[in-house]
């Protein structure tokens, strides 16, 4: 019998109460079905639950408050444990990698005394001084330094002597001091960095160095990383030609790979390898390969045409088991790339190890990193797909556009010849795989009616040009470069039903809407749908509505160096299945690391002797921000492939329309890129690319315009726009009014205004750049409403000068509504008192969540 007093404590908030075992059973249900519960919700419970009824609704507030303090506090626990765990195991690699240091620091003290020793002996004791002798004390000494290697054949004991070698002096390269490392510029390790990322100096052919820690055993890392079609993009293929037994359960493979050319101005690449998997004794699993050739004997493999045969020095996979779960992992990617088979002005793309560092170890990573990550949580993406999904559709963009760029005959395609320019390549695939799968992706129960796929393609040199913002630009800007109705001609070819993506989430906007997918394993690759609006077709009604593209984009990270940027994108039916074939077309540009100084080449691309782009170095000279000396003197490739289904018999007049359509973007891409340079527009992190204060400093009516928008505020609202100390200048006043918290922007007195100016936060407000403000009109940023009042207002600013907007919603460039508190417009005069602009002013304005 519960007594009156002990149920009058009960009734108490402010006393403890002790739950029975019962009680608890019964709030940890409702605590699994709903953490945080109503009051409504909370008296409910009370009445249902008998056990409770003596308990206070408000003392069950207070334990549910405690138990999302507890699962909380448990929830912060596992995560710093996991964390610590990290730290720990980065700590072991960085300290391997210090003992790994100080080895090679010893070494060359060693060496250096030596050298130094022997040089000082050589002058004293040395009397021939004849060339004869010298030759023939220095033929000695390379013997002597350099024994003579055994000749081998392809038996098994000649390849595990082959294969023994190889991972003494793999291990020697990922722990040793084999190689001279130094580190990736830009990669410094850390707990959220991917790992330890290095580069090789003064060694032959290009290598590459990644250390890091994934949480997954070492069996299944092995597994993952020896299928490098999985995760390396430019792999075209890779056959295992034989497979032999060795010990500690170990195997020898002989393979065949053939590696995508990345422009259309190399060739491809393939290797004849050796792969040795074994266990070493401390419990260790390593993966080491190399090139097979006359140099090691072995087995022969005959030259591929039109592949370039290279070599790959050493290189593997050391994984070992980490103290606190998961694997430490060594990968070193050390290869030489034949670039004397490479034009010239894209030798340097053969040269660099960073670039290897970028597609081959630091892919690798990634992909670990991303798998590790989906087996131990639940990811469900956009559109409810899952990661392996979405990786498998980006895995296929990558993989057509490679197939249409490299264009190999053994894949059906054939070249058609010039017009005279060869400026544009234009390949033909006819090939009944290539057919069907087209027609597999896009008939859905309608007549297959197209024969043939045509790739048109070429590549271009530019120059004093960011490569993100260049892409970025094209990305959002889509009407600047495309030509809406050939596309919708195009892909009416392919007759694709109604596109069935939820509709919900794309809304009513016209004109081009991007639609995010998710990230794939890449954190710098975004997987998105494009929605064209009101795409008409060509002569078949059944295309008279929107046109869908599935697109990737990536290399958006300004900051990495050799990333490769890429815009790829292919219609998408009415499926939208997993498995559905693409025919993806897009842009590529490379970054060619080379000294501002050297002298650029006057015919060596395609289109290179007809591009004029970049600014003279005496306006790049002094420009401020990083970007800007980034972007100056530097050079980049471009590559852009288009693919188009079409019927056998159009053949002519598809080839023709191509050619020109392609010659048009390139046109479009000079002229955006020419403006960018000009502009020197920098991209900010995250966002769209803007010009620098210093950049507009250098133009005087910008300087003029911004002393005309402050005297104009101060002579209508009797306030000062920015503070007197930023303003003690011209260069100084333009710079507070670019940086103004508030979006700041100018149109025209026309009648139909236009945008002519905006600060950063202006630019950001309307997600577009200073190239294309002028394309957006008054009446497309403001909702109707706001167009309501700004009708309503715009008499007072042109009759007193200036008016308040109440505050509501806009809409930026790409269809995004943004919220501000207030709007304040005035007449912006000119040093003649007359009307030279309007200027408007959004106080507070944030972008509003997409429900």
């Amino acid at each position: 019998m519960v007594t009156a007093k002990e149920a009058a404590a009960a009734m108490d908030p402010s006393k403890y109460v002790r739950y029975t075992p019962e009680q608890v059973e019964a709030l940890e249900r409702l605590y699994y079905e709903c953490p945080k519960p109503s009051s409504l919700r909370r008296q409910q419970l009370v009445r249902d639950c008998p056990v409770l009824a003596n308990v206070d609704p408000k003392q069950i507030k207070v334990w549910f408050q405690n138990r999302r303090c507890r699962e909380k506090q448990r929830k912060e626990s596992s995560r710093l444990q996991a964390l610590n765990r990290k730290l720990m195991a980065m700590n072991k690699l960085l300290m391997e990698e210090n003992d790994r240091l100080q080895k090679q620091v010893s070494q060359l003290v060693y060496e250096n005394g030596y050298y130094r020793q022997q040089t000082q002996s050589a002058g004293l004791t040395t009397t021939d001084t004849s060339c004869e002798s010298v030759v023939t004390s220095g033929q000695q000494n390379v013997a002597a330094a350099q024994p003579q290697a055994q000749p081998r054949d392809a038996s098994p004991a000649g390849l595990m002597s082959i294969a023994e070698e190889t991972l003494t002096e793999f291990l020697s390269k990922a722990t040793g001091t084999a190689v001279e490392w130094v580190q990736m510029p830009g990669m410094k390790p850390g707990p959220d960095s991917i790992g330890i990322i290095a580069i090789s100096h003064g060694c032959a052919g290009v290598a590459a160095r990644a250390c890091g820690l994934v949480g997954m055993e070492p069996a299944k890392v092995a597994e993952i990383l020896k299928d490098r079609p999985l995760w390396l993009r430019d792999c075209r293929s890779m056959e295992v030609v034989n497979v032999l037994p060795a010990g500690n359960n170990g195997t020898i493979e002989l393979l065949y790979m053939q590696l995508y050319a990345p422009t259309t101005l190399a060739p491809a690449r393939d290797f004849w390898l050796l792969r040795y998997t074994s266990i070493l004794d401390d419990g260790s699993l390593v993966v080491c390969e190399r090139s097979l050739s006359s140099k090691q004997g072995g087995p022969s493999m005959p030259f591929v045409q039109p592949f370039i045969r290279g070599e790959m020095l050493p290189s593997g996979f050391l994984i070992r088991p980490s103290d606190g779960g998961g694997s430490i992992i060594h990968i070193v990617d050390h290869m030489d790339l034949e670039p004397w088979s490479v034009p010239e002005v894209v030798r340097p793309l053969y040269e660099s190890s960073a670039m290897v560092a970028q597609k081959t170890s630091m892919a690798a990573l990634h992909y670990l990193r991303q798998v590790a990550h989906e087996d131990t949580h639940s990811v469900i993406t956009g559109w409810g797909r899952q990661p392996a999904a979405l990786r498998a559709l980006s895995q296929k963009l990558t993989r057509g556009f490679n197939e249409a760029l490299n264009g190999l005959a053994d894949d059906g395609w054939s070249v058609i010849e010039s017009d005279g320019v060869d400026d544009v390549c234009i390949s033909v695939n006819s090939s009944p795989s290539k057919v069907i799968n087209c027609n597999a992706a896009f008939n859905n129960g309608l007549p297959m009616v197209s024969s043939s796929v045509l790739c048109a393609k070429a590549s271009m040199l530019l120059q004093d040009v960011s490569p993100p913002a260049l892409l970025r630009f094209m990305r959002e800007q889509r009407s600047q470069w495309a030509d809406s109705n050939l596309d919708a001609f195009f892909a009416s070819a392919m007759k694709p039903n109604f596109c069935n993506l939820p509709m919900s989430r794309l809304g009513g906007f016209s004109g081009q809407v991007i639609l995010p997918l998710a990230h794939t394993f890449d954190p710098e690759e975004f997987l998105e749908v494009i929605k064209l609006g009101n795409a008409s077709t060509y002569q078949d009604t059944l295309m008279h509505r929107d046109l869908f593209l599935l697109q990737m984009y990536n290399g958006v990270d300004e900051n990495t160096v050799g990333t490769c940027s890429e815009l790829i994108f292919a219609p998408i039916d009415a499926s939208f299945s997993d498995d559905s074939p693409l025919l993806p077309s897009g842009f590529r540009i490379i970054p060619i690391d080379s000294p501002l100084d050297t002298p650029s080449p006057k015919c060596t691309l395609d289109l290179a002797s007809t591009l004029e782009v970049g600014t003279p170095r005496s306006r790049i000279h002094g420009a401020g921000g990083s970007g800007n000396a980034a972007c100056a003197g530097s050079k980049a490739v471009m590559t852009i492939a288009f693919q188009f289904a079409f019927e056998s018999h159009l053949q002519d007049s598809v080839v023709t329309m191509a050619r020109q359509y392609m010659r048009s973007i390139i046109a479009s891409v000079q002229r955006i890129a020419l403006a960018l340079s000009s502009s020197r527009l920098v991209p900010q992190a995250g966002g769209i690319s803007h010009a620098p204060a210093a950049a507009a400093a250098a133009t005087p009516e910008a300087a003029t315009l911004s002393i005309w928008i402050c005297q104009s505020y101060r002579f209508h609202f009797g306030a000062e726009l920015i503070k007197s100390a930023d303003a003690s200048g011209c260069e100084a006043g333009l710079k507070a009014l670019w940086h103004h918290a508030s979006a700041i922007l100018c149109c025209s007195l026309k009648a139909m205004p236009v945008f002519t100016f905006a600060n950063q936060s202006g630019l950001d407000m309307l997600e577009t750049t200073l190239v294309a403000l002028q394309d957006i009109t008054l009446e497309k940023v403001f909702d109707e409403q706001g167009r309501k009042n700004l009708c309503a207002e715009l008499p007072g600013v042109m009759e007193q000068g200036f008016a308040c907007i109440p505050g509501g919603l806009c809409v930026s460039g790409l269809g995004r509504p943004v919220s501000y508190e207030k709007a304040l417009a005035w007449k912006v005069l000119d040093d003649d008192s007359g009307a030279h602009c309007i200027c408007f002013m959004f106080v507070n304005w944030s972008f509003v969540a997409s429900m």
